[in-house]
């Protein structure tokens, strides 16, 4: 049995309506979910396959830390998918100092966030005090450390031209794996 704690705000978007995503994360992962809708804890009890069943904490984690149900289910179609958690409060002195270092990792309109996404091919997710990724371990490591260079200060140029570069290389490394499996 595992457990885990997810924002109280965050409870409703988990049961679904009229429980239509707990019932897929109970038929989907081949596990029981008893949810506590006062305090935000998730008691996942496995029912079938214990491989799949790993993946349901990781959905009820990732649906806790913002993302959309049909996102965290990314984690349950290609088992490669993993989620990645930075909590920018341990990069923060103050709460206004995680105030700016989230909205510096957001970036005007959405931009930076946008371009993490669109140049990894992960989802990214800020809500609260953590930034989440949803991807192939390559595309989680290269959001992580665009964001660490972020929240250490380096101007958005420098992230944006990491990124870019490290698009370049996926992209090539993509095409290398395909020229040769086959």
């Amino acid at each position: 049995m595992k457990h885990v704690k997810i924002p109280q705000d965050r409870v409703g978007v988990l049961i679904g309506e009229g429980g239509a995503t707990m019932r897929e994360i109970e038929d989907r992962a081949d596990v029981r979910l008893d949810i506590d809708s006062q305090n935000g804890s998730v008691e996942i009890e496995q029912n079938g396959d214990p491989v799949v069943a790993l993946k349901a904490p990781e959905i009820v984690r990732a649906i806790g830390r913002g993302f959309s149900p049909e996102e965290a289910f990314r984690l349950l179609d290609d088992e490669m998918m993993m989620l990645d958690l930075i909590d920018i409060s341990e990069a923060s002195r103050n709460d206004a100092d995680l105030r700016r270092k989230k909205g510096r990792l957001i970036g005007e309109d959405g931009r930076t966030r946008e371009l993490m996404e669109e140049l990894t091919g992960a989802t990214v997710v800020i809500y609260g005090s953590t930034l989440g990724a949803i991807g192939t371990p390559q595309q989680v490591k290269v959001v992580r450390e665009a964001a660490e260079m972020i929240l250490d200060g380096a101007p958005h140029g420098s992230a944006y031209s990491f990124l870019e570069r490290k698009h370049n290389e996926l992209k090539h490394e993509g095409m290398e794996y395909h020229r040769f499996s086959g």
